[in-house]
C-alpha cells in the first residue's frame, strides 16, 4: 500500500447528519480549505430516496455498517442488528425521517450538566430554526398558535432542512388517535414546541414525497465550492498527534485508507470528528484516547485516559402487536399483486401512499404513570406487523403499537474489539438493566392495552398477539419486553460533553476534547443525556451551534 498526503484547514470525519451540515457551514468562507471524509459511498443508491426504501437500506452493506450488538441480558441474551448509515448523509439517508426536537427540559438539563446556558432550550431554539424550512410557513404563512404567539416563534422558514406533513393516512391510525384521546392523551398539532405531550401524526423530513437527507440539504448546494473537497470510501484509521512548544497535546490530522492507499491528512486548524455515537468513540480509542485498560489490552499507546465509549444510551421500542378486523392495513394491501400495483401507481403518480411513508406515521407522547411531571413514553404506531424487522409482513390485518422509554436509566458501552480499524467495535447497550427501566417497560405495555381497549378501537375487535394477554405481572411483562423489544436506532452519549471538572465528560461545553488542542467531536455522541424523542433533529442543532463556535474561534 502506497502512502500519499494532503493538507487542509479543517478535516471533518464522517459525512453523515452532522458532517454534511458542518461541511456546508465551514466551506461558506472561501478562505477555508475543508475536507469531508465518508467511509461509505455516494448517496446515488435509488432506494435511499424513496421513503419506504429504508427497508432496503437497513441491513444492506451498500448503505449500512452492518453492526450487531453483543448478547444483551436485558433482552434475554438476544443479539440485535444495529443499523448505522454508511453512505453520504449517514443515518439521515436510512432513518425513519421523523422530525422531532424532544422536550425543552432535555436542553435545560444539558445546560445544567455542562454549566453552559448556551445549551438551554431558549438558546438552542435559534440553532434549530437556522436551517429549518417548515411547510406551515410556506408562502409567507404564519399561523397563530395561541397566547398571541405565532408558528414562526418556534419554527424556521427558508432553511435547508425541509419539514413536511405525511402524505398518507389510515383509518385505523385515526381511530387509535381517538382512542388515545379517550385514554387522556390530548391531540396535538406540533410535537416540537418544547412539550411534545399529545397524540398526532409525525412531521417528516421529505420534499414532495422524496426522502430529504443531510446530503441533499447541505452537501449538494456546497459541493461545487472549490475550497470543499469530498472523499467517499475513505475510512479513518487513526488520528495523529504532536506536542507543541507549549507542551500541549495537539491533533494534527489523521491516517486514512482510500482506494488502496494509506493517506496522511494534515489539518492546519482543526479535526472535527462527526462519525456518530458508535464510530466516533471507536476512532478515538484506536487513536489512543479512551479507557487506559481497554487500550493497553489491545496494544494501543495511551495518549489520554478518558471514558470514551461509556454512557451509551438508546431508545428501546417494545413492539406490541394487535390483530384487527374490518379495516385495511399494509399487511393485507401489500400481500396481493393488485395491492402492490396500487401502491406503486399511487407513488408514481402522486408521490403519496405507502411508498411515501416513514416507518412510523402516528405518534404519541405521554407519562407511564401519573406521578411523573413530563411525558416519558413515545409511541410509534404502524399499520403493519411482522415477526421481526427484515421479515415478511403478516398475512392478516394488524397494527404494531411500539412504545419506548424516552429517558432510560440503563447505560451501555462501545469498545474496540482490536487495534484494526476495519474490525467492528463491541456494542453493549445494557437495555433494561435497571429496575426503573423494567418497571417503565411493564407500565408502558399496560398503557398500550388500555388505549386499545377504548371505545374508538372496538369496531376493529382488536386481539393482542404480542406479548399476549396471559402475561400480567410486572415480572412477566418486563421479561416479555426483552423478547419483543428492539432498538429504535437512537444511540447517543458515548463521547459526552460536560463541565471541565466532570471526570465522566470527554468534551468541554464547546465540544472540544479536554486536554487536546485542535480536536472537536460534533455528533450525537456528545449528548450527556438522550433527548425525549428521535435524535436526528437534535444532532443537526448540535452541528449548527458547533459550526458557529468554530467560525468564531471558540
Amino acid at each position: 500500500m502506497s502512502d500519499t498526503s494532503a493538507t487542509f484547514d479543517y478535516v471533518i470525519i464522517g459525512g453523515g447528519t452532522a458532517g454534511c451540515l458542518l461541511a456546508n457551514r465551514m466551506s461558506a468562507d472561501s478562505n477555508r480549505r475543508v475536507l469531508l471524509l465518508e467511509a461509505g459511498k455516494a448517496d446515488n443508491y435509488p432506494w435511499i430516496h424513496i421513503p419506504v426504501g429504508y427497508l432496503y437500506c437497513i441491513g444492506n452493506p451498500r448503505t449500512d455498517w452492518m453492526y450487531k450488538t453483543e448478547p444483551d441480558a436485558g433482552l434475554n441474551n438476544r443479539v440485535q442488528r444495529y443499523p448505522r448509515g454508511r453512505v453520504l448523509g449517514g443515518c439521515s439517508s436510512i432513518n425513519g425521517m421523523i422530525y422531532m426536537r424532544g422536550q425543552a427540559r432535555d436542553y435545560d438539563g444539558w445546560a445544567k450538566l455542562t454549566g453552559d446556558d448556551s445549551w438551554s432550550w431558549r438558546n438552542t431554539l435559534a440553532a434549530f430554526k437556522a436551517h429549518e424550512n417548515h411547510y406551515r410557513l410556506d408562502q409567507g404563512a404564519d399561523p397563530i398558535t395561541g397566547n398571541n404567539s405565532r408558528f414562526s416563534d418556534m419554527h424556521g422558514s427558508g432553511g435547508e432542512w425541509r419539514v413536511e406533513k405525511q402524505r398518507l393516512r389510515w383509518d385505523v391510525l385515526d381511530s387509535f388517535a381517538n382512542a388515545a384521546e379517550q385514554a387522556g392523551i390530548e391531540k396535538i398539532d406540533d410535537f416540537n414546541a418544547g412539550d411534545n405531550a399529545g397524540v398526532g401524526y409525525f412531521d417528516v423530513n421529505q420534499r414532495s414525497g422524496w426522502r430529504w437527507s443531510s446530503s441533499k440539504a447541505f452537501l449538494r448546494p456546497a459541493q461545487s465550492r472549490p475550497n470543499l473537497t469530498i472523499w467517499t470510501e475513505a475510512q479513518a484509521e487513526k488520528l495523529t498527534w504532536c506536542t507543541g512548544d507549549d507542551g500541549q497535546l495537539r491533533c494534527t490530522g489523521l491516517r486514512l485508507s482510500r482506494a488502496g492507499q494509506s493517506v496522511h491528512v494534515t489539518a492546519n486548524r482543526e479535526v472535527i470528528l462527526s462519525a456518530g455515537a458508535i464510530n466516533s468513540p471507536q476512532i478515538l480509542q484506536l487513536s489512543g484516547i479512551g479507557p487506559a485498560d481497554l487500550l493497553r489490552s489491545q496494544g494501543i499507546e495511551v495518549i489520554r485516559d478518558a471514558p470514551v465509549g461509556e454512557n451509551l444510551q438508546d431508545h428501546l421500542q417494545i413492539r406490541a402487536v394487535f390483530k384487527v378486523n374490518g379495516t385495511q392495513t399494509l399487511n393485507t394491501l401489500a400481500n396481493s399483486l393488485f395491492g402492490r400495483l396500487k401502491i406503486g401507481a399511487e407513488y408514481l403518480l402522486n408521490r403519496s401512499g405507502p411508498m411515501s411513508m416513514s416507518p412510523s406515521q402516528l405518534g404519541a407522547f405521554t407519562r407511564s404513570d401519573l406521578a411523573r411531571p413530563h411525558a416519558n413514553l413515545e409511541y410509534h404506531v404502524q399499520p403493519l406487523s411482522l415477526e421481526a424487522f427484515g421479515e415478511d409482513l403478516h398475512d392478516f390485518p394488524a397494527i404494531t403499537v411500539s412504545v419506548c422509554n424516552l429517558n432510560p436509566t440503563s447505560r451501555g458501552q462501545v469498545q474496540i474489539s482490536s487495534a484494526n480499524f476495519q474490525d467492528p467495535p463491541k456494542i453493549v447497550p445494557n437495555y433494561l438493566s435497571t429496575s426503573e427501566d423494567r418497571q417503565v417497560a411493564a407500565d408502558s405495555l399496560r398503557q398500550a392495552r388500555q388505549i386499545m381497549a377504548q371505545p374508538a378501537m372496538q369496531e376493529y375487535a382488536p386481539e393482542e398477539l404480542k406479548p399476549g394477554v396471559q402475561h400480567q405481572s410486572d415480572e412477566e411483562l418486563a421479561r416479555l419486553a426483552g423478547d419483543i423489544a428492539n432498538t429504535i436506532f437512537h444511540p447517543v452519549g458515548t463521547v459526552k460533553m460536560g463541565q471541565m471538572d466532570d471526570s465522566a465528560a470527554v468534551l468541554d461545553p464547546h465540544l472540544r476534547v479536554k486536554g487536546v488542542q485542535g480536536l472537536r467531536v460534533v455528533d450525537a455522541s456528545v449528548m450527556p443525556t438522550i433527548t425525549s424523542g428521535n435524535t436526528n433533529a437534535p444532532t443537526l442543532m448540535i452541528a449548527e451551534k458547533a459550526a458557529a463556535w468554530i467560525r468564531e474561534g471558540l
